[in-house]
């Protein structure tokens, strides 16, 4: 079972007197690594209850802020990116969900 584990991981082993296997990846087997624990950690968001959901998170973050790193972006870029879409296409407060559009009347098929 090989995964992408945060750098002071085999460490903690250590001193709990474990013995850890460790590699270290190449770029595209840490990027696939990541988007891997993307999904993992989104998963444990998903299942978390409110007490751990602020925890998972901030691992999401986390993993975010590592791809924006391994796509040559740093925090304060992303983050201005972010800005950007938000104040273009707003966030999602207002809980928006799209169903799709309907046909306009004078294209309706027959018409």
């Amino acid at each position: 079972m090989s995964k992408l584990v945060r750098d002071k991981i085999p460490a903690i082993i250590r001193s709990k007197g474990g013995v850890p296997v460790t590699r270290t990846a190449g770029a595209e087997e840490y990027r696939q690594a990541l988007f891997d624990k993307l999904t993992e950690e989104a998963g444990e968001l998903r299942d978390a209850d409110r007490e751990h959901a602020p925890g998972e998170l901030a691992d999401i973050l986390e993993v975010v802020y590592a791809l924006a790193a391994d796509h040559g972006v740093s925090r304060d870029e992303l983050e201005g990116l972010r800005q950007a879409k938000h104040a273009e296409r707003g966030g999602f407060a207002q809980r928006v969900i799209w169903d799709g559009n309907h046909e306009p009347r004078d294209r309706e098929p027959g018409r």
